[in-house]
Formats: structure tokens, C-alpha cells, sequence
């Protein structure tokens, strides 16, 4: 497998200049292409001092994919990770899923039940584009943006007719998707109706187990919006999105069934108004409502309850943004306050966040082939320090082919309910899991019933936790001449006052209790490139790789606290550091291949991707808490996507392909690859 992309990893290092990062093969690139991610205003993909990827509805479309999930794990650079509830998280730039936020039109999705949204709630028939910002962007979005940013952007009318879209797609395991869009325009008012149904049987890689890896599910999503025109300065938008659940529930506790439901609800809301003063000054003010339930329940074989769970958080949010134009240059500001509750399961009680927020950015142009772009948020919180978070970005136009791109961002990520107030004993196995503001408290009270061991008690809770924070840097470039296009962008973060879990006393039952707490610094970096060849109006190769290095600092600093380690059968071995192989969950080498091939005769598109991820550690495996190459790793693997889409007339497109063509399983150790997935799909548009 290595001798396979040896070539591959070599052709990307001739001749590829240093870049913003926008994995697509389409046939034609639009090169005015407009997003919003970067900077919250209309700007222009190539001129944006900032690592981005964008994803078009059209290459939605031909890869055949259903869900959002699907599509983001074709990207380079991106990883979904899957925990342990079974939700596939993002890992960008080496950073784990609770770094990355995730909006719908601009506005953030909740939901963290163990810190990972779960993006198979999204489906993708009305996306028009992703837009995908990669480094810390807490200067304009706060916490959760530490990693980065992904914006899913919704379909909105453009001209005044009635357009509608339907399609439905089946494939393995029983799995239906039915999708249905309508936008209609006239005159001065405008709708987008799109309605989801998605059914699946889930997938069983272990015949010999009563579980199954997914379950049986079925889930609905119903999105209307309106637009309205006052007149050409004033315009009104009204989004909901409603999204429920129901999946079978199932767990085996000390050798006994038991199965139940697990239900989810979403309710999203977005009211916003935007008014242009002049032809210089722009405001949009914005109100943003929503919740997120998640109902559970757990019977035994005689049907009386054994477990319930519930999860019910809200988040309101109005914002307000003005935008000054000021010949060539922009200046963007906005408040606003989040006011966030959670009542779930372990907790003692309701819990409320508040916290407000400023920020300012400016968009500058000092000479036609340099734009800079500096800004900065303050936020103020209820439950943690206030942050301060800065960024500064760099466009230099070297040549009409060539562009120098470079950045750095402060972004920070605060303590999330469950850190703070989490309240768990798990019921099989013994050990308890604390919330940091309720640990101290509860810890007297398990050591007067006589729960805890004598003076194992090993810590005190006087300090607030801090929010995590990250620096980050990334320069590159992009090089672009007739039909050949590369991208490539070096990255680094650093990330300070990492929250993770640690044992502060013993129980009785030889179980230890769990709080969270702040550690030392991890640091990632590495490098992500696209390099993109059109041979023709009908052929287009894309080939993108990532290299990444991510490692804890205190396990290098303190190296001699973990350099014994103990492989099966080998007895206890003394190791150097260079033998740390870093973070776990990592694969130091990610690539992929992309082919389109179009055929006009036969209106036929043909799309082929090849994705490769090389070895990585799940576990400590040698007893000394860290990963080291004595550990047990997965071995790299790859897989194989292909759809082939055929359009009848401009009304009818058929479509069929496979994912994991090859059938590739592992299922010791990577639950949520399910083997080969063979589907068909019909579009029909009016």
C-alpha cells in the first residue's frame, strides 16, 4: 500500500506552490466563485487570505452520497471519527470534533451529547454549498470555532418561476432516501419547502453478537423558508428546520438483554432582517431559537423499565452586524449573547449559560495585489474567564497565476456542560465521572456514605476551569496555469489548557471517580495539497494529501514519567522518545484520487474516488498511557467510491455506484465501516 502512493505523495511535491485549500474537480471552476464563512460578508474565493474548501451542489450530486457525514469524509484533510456513541465526529488539522463548529445558513447546531454532533442528521438535498474554513475562527464565531468552521449552506430562489426537485435513492441494508425541494419566486416574495425521509435497517458486521454496529432507524427533516422584499434595501427571512428520530435501543448489561427506543427531536428557527442603508452601509439583525431533545429508554425481558436517559438543551441567540464600505475597504461589526440551557440525565440540576459578545473585522486593500484581513471578538461569559480572540490574515497576488496566502488566529474552546456539571456512575462497570463544578461537593458525599477509600480523595477544586485555547498559523499559496491548479497549505496550532478527565479518588468497589481538568499543551501541524489537472472539457483528475504530526507536550517534556512499556509476551522494555508516536485516533498520511469522466453523447457522468489513510492507534495497548510504536495499531487501508450518473433529458437523471467498492471491514476495530453499500437513485425535476 505504501509503494502504491509513494508516487502519488512525490508528484504532489513537484511543482505545487504552498495554498488555500479548495478540494473540487469540476470541469469548469467558477472563478468568482462568492462565500461567507471567512469573513461574514460576500467575498471571492480566490481572493481569500484564508484555508478554505468549498463544495458545490453539483459535486454532491454526482457522488451520490445522502447525508452530510458522507460528503465531508471525502474531503482532504478531513477524518470522521467515530466515538462512543456511535456519532462520526470531524477531525480537522489533526484537532478533534468539539473544535469544529457547525452551522446551517450561518447559525450554529447543538446537540454535543458526548461533545460530537451527529452530521448524519443533516441531509444534503437542498445544500447549495459547504463552505469549510480550516484554522482557529473564534475572531468571528466564539467557541467551538477553535478548529475551524463548516457552513452548510441551503438552496434560496434566484429568479421568478416555480422549480421542484425529487429524488429517492435506495441501497444496502435496506436504507431509503427520499427527498423533496420547492422554490418558488414571484415578484416580491419567495419559499424554499424541502422535506427529507431516511430509513435504514443499520448493519451487522458480527453475526455472533445479539448487537448490531447501527441499529434500526428512520428520521424526517422538514425545512421551509420564506424570503420577502420590502423593497430592494429590505429584506425579511424566516428559516425553520424540524428534525425527529427514532431508532431501536439496544445494550447488554452482565450477560442480560435489554432493547427500547432512542428518540431525537430538533428544532431550529432563524428570523433575520437585512437593511442596506446606503450604498456603503449594510446591517442584517438576526434572532436564532433552538433545541435539541434526546429520549432514551432501556426494558428488560419482562418488559418493566430498566434505564431512561434525556438530554434538552436550548440555545437563543440574537446578533446584530453592520457592514461599512469604504471605497475598496470593509468594516465589519456586531454584538450579540448566547443564552444556552441544558437539562439532561446526570445532572443535579437545570443549567444555564449567558455570555455577550463583540466583534470587529476589517477587510483592507492597501494596494490592488494585497488584501489584508484583521479582527477581533470579545466574549464575556457566566461560567469562565473572558476571552479575547484576534486574527490576522494576508492575500499577496505574486502574479496573475500565483498567490501568497498566510494567517494567524487565536481561538479557544470553554468548558461544555457535561465538563462542568456532569454527574455519572456507570451502573456495570462502578466508576463515577464528576462535573468539575459539582466535583468537590460530590465527593463529600460519597466519602460520608462511605462510598470512597481513606485519604484517596487527591485534589482540590478552588480554581475555575479555563476554557482551552489554541494559536494558529497557516501559510500557503495557490498556482494555477491552464488546465493545471495547486493548492497547498502548512498548518500549525498550538493548544493550551486542554480539558480531559483524570482520577481524583478511589471507591470502595476498586473503581476510581473521574473530573475534568486543564493539562499542558498538544500541538499539531503538517501540511494539506490539492493538485488538480483537466485534461479536457470531459476529463478531470484530482489528487489531494495531508501530512500530520500531532503530539502532547507534556508527554515530551516528562518523557521518563512513560518510557516503560510492556508488550504482550516481551516483559517491560525501556523506550526512547522518538519511539512516542503522538496523539491518538491520527493517521500521519491521508490521501485521496478523484476521477470525472464526462461523456456528451450519452449525457453520462462518470466519477471514481480513492481514498487512503495509513496506520493509527485507537488504544494504549503497553500499560504507559501513551501511544508508542510497541502499541497495537490499525493498519492503513483503502477505500473506493463510484457513482455513475446518466441525465435522460433536462427532467430525468438515473444514477447508480458503490461505496467501499472493494468491501473493505474491520470490524474489531473501526465500527463504522459497514462493507460494500451498492445504491440507485432516481431525480426527477419540474
Amino acid at each position: 500500500m505504501r509503494q502504491l502512493f509513494t508516487p502519488l505523495i512525490s508528484l504532489f511535491f513537484c511543482g505545487i506552490a504552498f495554498g488555500q485549500m479548495k478540494d473540487s474537480i469540476a470541469v469548469e471552476e467558477k472563478l468568482a466563485e462568492v462565500v461567507v464563512t471567512g469573513t461574514r460578508t460576500p467575498r471571492t474565493l480566490s481572493t481569500l487570505p484564508l484555508p478554505m474548501t468549498v463544495i458545490s451542489s453539483e459535486m454532491i450530486l454526482k457522488s451520490g452520497v445522502s447525508r452530510l457525514n458522507e460528503i465531508l469524509n471525502e474531503q482532504t484533510g478531513i477524518i470522521l471519527i467515530p466515538d462512543e456513541s456511535g456519532f462520526e465526529g470531524i477531525q480537522m488539522q489533526g484537532l478533534d470534533a468539539a473544535y469544529t463548529m457547525v452551522l446551517i445558513d450561518g447559525v450554529p447546531l447543538v446537540g454535543r451529547t458526548s461533545g460530537v454532533l451527529d452530521l448524519s442528521r443533516i441531509a444534503v438535498g437542498n445544500i447549495e454549498r459547504i463552505e469549510i474554513v480550516k484554522g482557529a475562527s473564534s475572531a468571528l464565531y466564539g467557541s467551538e470555532a477553535m478548529g475551524g468552521v463548516i457552513n452548510v449552506i441551503t438552496k434560496k430562489p434566484k429568479t421568478d418561476r416555480l422549480d421542484s426537485t425529487h429524488s429517492f435513492r435506495y441501497s444496502s441494508f435496506a436504507t431509503n432516501d427520499a427527498n423533496a425541494n420547492v422554490i418558488w419566486k414571484k415578484e416580491n416574495f419567495a419559499a424554499n419547502l424541502f422535506a427529507n425521509f431516511y430509513s435504514t435497517d443499520g448493519y451487522d458486521l458480527d453475526k455472533s453478537t445479539w448487537l448490531k454496529n447501527i441499529e434500526k432507524f428512520h428520521n424526517t427533516t422538514i425545512q421551509p423558508k420564506l424570503f420577502y422584499d420590502f423593497s430592494e434595501n429590505l429584506r425579511l427571512i424566516v428559516s425553520n428546520r424540524f428534525y425527529s428520530q427514532k431508532m431501536d435501543n439496544k445494550a447488554v448489561i452482565e450477560s442480560e438483554q435489554y432493547k427500547g427506543d432512542a428518540t431525537e427531536k430538533e428544532w431550529n428557527s432563524q428570523l433575520k432582517l437585512e437593511h442596506k442603508w446606503n450604498s456603503n452601509i449594510a446591517s442584517e439583525y438576526e434572532f436564532y431559537l433552538t433545541n435539541y431533545k434526546n429520549d432514551a429508554f432501556l426494558n428488560d425481558e419482562n418488559n418493566v423499565v430498566f434505564e431512561k436517559s434525556y438530554y434538552n438543551q436550548w440555545l437563543f441567540r440574537p446578533e446584530v452586524r453592520t457592514t461599512f464600505s469604504i471605497n475598496d475597504h470593509k468594516i465589519t461589526a456586531g454584538i450579540g449573547l448566547n443564552h444556552e440551557t441544558l437539562d439532561r440525565t446526570y445532572f443535579s440540576e437545570n443549567v444555564t449559560f449567558n455570555s455577550q459578545y463583540a466583534f470587529v473585522q476589517f477587510d483592507y486593500n492597501p494596494i490592488e495585489k494585497l488584501n489584508i484581513l484583521a479582527g477581533f471578538r470579545y466574549d464575556n461569559h457566566s461560567e469562565y474567564a473572558s476571552q479575547f480572540s484576534p486574527k490576522l490574515a494576508a492575500n499577496y497576488i505574486i502574479t496573475e497565476n500565483l498567490s501568497l496566502k498566510a494567517s494567524v488566529g487565536y481561538g479557544y474552546k470553554a468548558p461544555d456542560f457535561r465538563q462542568l456539571y456532569f454527574d455519572f456512575t456507570n451502573s456495570a462497570v462502578g466508576y463515577t465521572v464528576l462535573g468539575y463544578n459539582i466535583a468537590e461537593e460530590r465527593l463529600k458525599e460519597l466519602e460520608a456514605q462511605g462510598q470512597l477509600n481513606e485519604g484517596t480523595i487527591s485534589t482540590n477544586f478552588k480554581n475555575p476551569l479555563k476554557a482551552e485555547s489554541a494559536v494558529n498559523f497557516n501559510f500557503g499559496s495557490s498556482f494555477k496555469r491552464n488546465q493545471f491548479k495547486a493548492d497547498v497549505n502548512v498548518f500549525y496550532n498550538s493548544i493550551s489548557n486542554l480539558i480531559d478527565t483524570r482520577a481524583v479518588a478511589q471507591k470502595t468497589n476498586g473503581q476510581n471517580v473521574f473530573s475534568y481538568f486543564n493539562y499542558n499543551k498538544i500541538f499539531t501541524y503538517g501540511l494539506e495539497s490539492n493538485v488538480t489537472y483537466t485534461f479536457s472539457k470531459a476529463v478531470s483528475l484530482s489528487m489531494g494529501y495531508q501530512y500530520l504530526i500531532a503530539k502532547d507536550k507534556s508527554v515530551i517534556d516528562d518523557f521518563e514519567d512513560f518510557q516503560f512499556v510492556r508488550p504482550s509476551g516481551s516483559g517491560t522494555l525501556k523506550i526512547n522518545k522518538s519511539d512516542y508516536v503522538g496523539l491518538f485516533n491520527r493517521s500521519k498520511h491521508t490521501a485521496n484520487l478523484k476521477f470525472l469522466y464526462h461523456i456528451p453523447k450519452l449525457k453520462t457522468d462518470i466519477h471514481l474516488r480513492v481514498f487512503y489513510r495509513s496506520k493509527y492507534g485507537i488504544y494504549d495497548t503497553d500499560g504507559n498511557q501513551i501511544l508508542d510504536r510497541y502499541d497495537n495499531f490499525v493498519n492503513g487501508y483503502l477505500l473506493t467510491n463510484l457513482s455513475i450518473s446518466k441525465k435522460i433529458h433536462d427532467k430525468l437523471i438515473l444514477q447508480a455506484g458503490t461505496n467501499n467498492l472493494l468491501d473493505y471491514t474491520n470490524p474489531d476495530q473501526i465500527n463504522n465501516l459497514s462493507g460494500r453499500q451498492i445504491f440507485t437513485r432516481i431525480q426527477i425535476n419540474f
